[in-house]
């Protein structure tokens, strides 16, 4: 069974930061790219970030672009997001997505072709 596992979120001021972790881990695991989204209340997930696991530029929505960054431990199957000058509107839930290593890696706007998923964790940004 194959889990992904967050960690990192928290309550922050407007302007602060936080550090997002996402740990997968179980029996036969692997993947070719790896993501991050959000969920506000009464909103659609929102794709926030994707990384390819063996090379390749991530991909930011616009919205974080210069503001996150996405990034991976492949040796430790960790993935991660800093988060900077952080706004009211960046609080949401935050996911971390992997996809299938026999299938292209999905988009951000695709939420629905991500293969596994993690349970999220909270992000709340005070203005």
């Amino acid at each position: 069974q194959v889990q992904l596992v967050e960690s990192g979120g928290g309550s922050v001021q407007a302007g602060g930061s936080l550090r997002l972790s996402c740990a997968a881990f179980g029996y036969g695991y692997d993947t070719n790219c790896m993501g991050w989204f959000r969920q506000a209340p009464g909103k659609e997930r929102e794709g926030v970030a994707r990384i390819y696991t063996r090379g390749g530029s991530p991909d930011y929505a616009d919205s974080v672009k210069g503001r996150f960054t996405i990034s991976e431990d492949s040796a430790k199957n960790t993935l991660f997001l800093q988060m900077s000058t952080l706004k009211p509107e960046d609080t949401a839930t935050y996911y971390c997505a992997a996809g299938s290593i026999w299938l292209a890696c999905p988009p951000l706007s695709r939420a629905d072709e991500w293969n596994y998923w993690g349970q999220g964790t909270q992000v709340t940004v005070s203005s």
